[in-house]
């Protein structure tokens, strides 16, 4: 009687360890699976147009590096500065402010240098030549910018080329080597790839250009601020 007891018990447990087990080995199995799937995998799956991506992203990186640390440079400026020029200019020390604003070599400084040159001349002449050395200066914090929108346009575009490429080769291989669910999915995710790289590089370029705009447009404000200053006081001087 005990034997048949215990015959019954493992008749009762049995099934419920291979129901565990086999959930375990499945859920280890898509585990595996799971980690079978890296970045690296994908981006090397993406084709031949990840070539492309990836100089634009290399040439994005580089020019917001440059750019930034351009912009950032520029915008040191003495606080000190424009009391020193004012002080130079009432005094008629010209030359004085002169090598003032060589010494500070800013976009600011070499806009009111060549206020300073002009001193003299009428007024609304002064203000027109620091307008042109500021839109001058500008152009200069500007430079290179054109290529993140560049950027910010085409890489979507190349990512969805991508895309349209890997659809016409899957297809194509489906008509000539059969139809088979893993190989279209497989095929269809692959290639979904370049379209997710494009619109990535994409968006970082046009955030990196509306960063940068903004902080160029700071550089304006604060140059357009001090020309006002300037202009305020020059017409104080004697000649």
């Amino acid at each position: 009687m005990t034997f048949l007891t215990i015959l019954l018990q493992a008749a009762q447990v049995s099934p419920t360890v291979t129901a565990d087990s086999l959930a375990k080995a499945a859920q280890a199995d898509a585990a595996s699976s799971v980690e079978k799937i890296s970045l690296f995998h994908l981006l090397q799956e993406g084709g031949a147009l990840m070539i492309p991506l990836l100089l634009c992203s290399l040439i994005l990186v580089y020019v917001f590096v440059e750019r930034w640390l351009a912009i950032r440079k520029a915008a040191v400026v003495d606080p000190s500065f424009l009391g020193r020029i004012r002080d130079q200019v009432e005094s008629g020390n010209f030359n004085g402010a002169i090598n003032a604003c060589k010494t500070t070599n800013t976009p600011l400084a070499r806009v009111i240098e060549k206020g300073v040159t002009k001193i003299g001349k009428p007024l609304d002449y002064i203000e027109k030549s620091m307008e042109n050395a500021g839109k001058l200066e500008v152009y200069k914090l500007e430079k290179n910018l054109s290529i993140l929108s560049t950027i910010a346009g085409i890489a979507p575009i190349l990512g969805f080329l991508g895309t349209i490429a890997g659809m016409i080769i899957l297809f194509f291989n489906v008509q000539h080597q059969g139809f088979s669910l893993e190989t279209i999915a497989g095929g269809i995710y692959t290639k979904m790839v370049t379209s997710a790289t494009g619109l990535i590089i994409g968006l970082l370029a046009y955030i990196s250009y509306a960063y940068l705009n903004a902080q160029i447009n700071k550089q304006v404000n604060r140059i357009e601020s001090a020309s006002v200053e300037f202009l305020d006081f020059v017409p104080e001087v004697k000649h």
